[in-house]
C-alpha cells in the first residue's frame, strides 16, 4: 500500500494549482488524519485580513496561526483573541515559538518588527502595491520566520493574475556568523478571456531552497542578511518563471497559431533545411 500522505502530494500536483486550498479542503474531508501534516506541507495562496488595532492588512499563514485565530505582526495580537489572557493571547506562564498561541521573546519581536518595516518599504519599491507581512519565532539556537509578500491585478476586466511568495527560513547563530537556510515558494496565478484571443490560465508554483553562512555584528545585520537572501531568490525565480513558464507558452502558442500562411511556412522551412544540408557537407 502506498503511503496516503504521499498520495494526497502526489494527487495536488496533479491539480490545477490555481484551486489548489479547495483540492485541499477535498483531501482533508476524504483524510481527516492527514489535515495537520498536509496543512503544514502544502503552500497556499496566502488570504489577506485587516488588523483591528493598527487597521492595517496583514497575511495569513500556518506560521502565525492558532486553531482559526492569526496573529498580526502591526500590534502582535490574536484575531480572534485565543481564551487565554496575557500579550498577543499568550499565558502568565509564556510561550515562544510558531503557533499555538505562541509569540516571539522580546529581542526576536524587536526583530520582526524592524523586518516588517524593511519589507514594508520592499514591498512598496519592487511590487508597487500589495500586501507584506513577516514572522518571526524563537528557536534554541537561534531564530526563524517567513516572510510573505503578494501582489493582485487590480479587479475587473478580462484579465486576472496573483503572485504569492512564500520566504521560510531558520537563522542558526554561531558567533559572529549565522547559517541561513532559505525555502522559497512562489505561486503564480494569471487568467485572460477575450473575444479575440480566447481564453489563457497559466498557473503553477515553484520552489527552490538556498543555504549561506553571513558575518553578523548586531541583530539589525540579520535584518539585511534576510533582506538579500530573499531578494535575491525572488529575481532568480521570477527569471526562471519568464522563462520557463512565459517561454513555453509563447512557444506553444507560436506553434498553434501563425499569422503568416502556410505556404510562407513552408518555405521557410526548406530554406532552413537546405542551409543545414550544405553545411553537412
Amino acid at each position: 500500500m502506498a503511503d496516503p500522505f504521499d498520495s494526497a502530494l502526489d494527487l495536488l500536483r496533479r491539480l490545477n494549482p490555481k484551486h489548489t486550498a479547495n483540492h485541499l479542503n477535498n483531501l482533508i474531508t476524504l483524510a481527516p488524519d492527514l489535515a495537520e501534516d498536509l496543512l503544514s506541507s502544502v503552500d497556499q495562496p496566502l488570504t489577506v485580513k485587516r488588523c483591528k488595532q493598527s487597521g492595517r492588512d496583514y497575511l495569513l499563514c500556518d506560521y502565525n496561526r492558532d486553531g482559526d485565530s492569526y496573529r498580526s505582526p502591526w500590534s502582535n495580537q490574536f484575531d480572534p483573541p485565543l481564551d487565554e489572557g496575557g500579550a498577543g493571547g499568550v499565558g502568565a506562564g509564556g510561550s515562544e515559538g510558531a503557533g499555538e498561541g505562541a509569540i516571539p521573546g522580546e529581542r526576536v519581536r524587536k526583530m520582526e518588527i524592524k523586518a516588517n518595516e524593511a519589507f514594508d518599504i520592499y514591498r512598496e519599491l519592487y511590487y508597487e502595491g500589495g500586501v507584506s507581512s513577516v514572522y518571526f519565532w524563537n528557536l534554541d539556537d537561534g531564530f526563524a520566520g517567513v516572510v510573505l509578500l503578494k501582489k493582485s491585478a487590480p479587479q475587473g476586466g478580462s484579465s486576472q493574475g496573483v503572485w504569492d511568495s512564500i520566504h521560510v527560513f531558520e537563522a542558526s547563530e554561531r558567533g559572529r556568523t549565522t547559517n541561513y537556510r532559505l525555502t522559497s515558494t512562489v505561486i503564480l496565478s494569471l487568467s485572460s478571456a477575450n473575444n479575440t484571443l480566447g481564453e489563457m490560465d497559466l498557473s503553477g508554483n515553484m520552489t527552490r531552497q538556498i543555504e549561506q553562512d553571513l558575518p553578523v555584528d548586531t541583530d539589525e545585520s540579520h535584518i539585511a542578511n534576510i533582506g538579500r537572501l530573499v531578494e535575491d531568490m525572488e529575481l532568480k525565480m521570477r527569471n526562471l518563471l519568464q522563462e520557463v513558464y512565459f517561454g513555453k507558452a509563447k512557444d506553444v502558442v507560436g506553434d498553434l497559431r501563425t499569422i503568416g500562411s502556410l505556404s510562407e511556412g513552408h518555405r521557410d522551412r526548406e530554406a532552413h533545411r537546405g542551409i543545414i544540408n550544405s553545411m553537412s557537407r
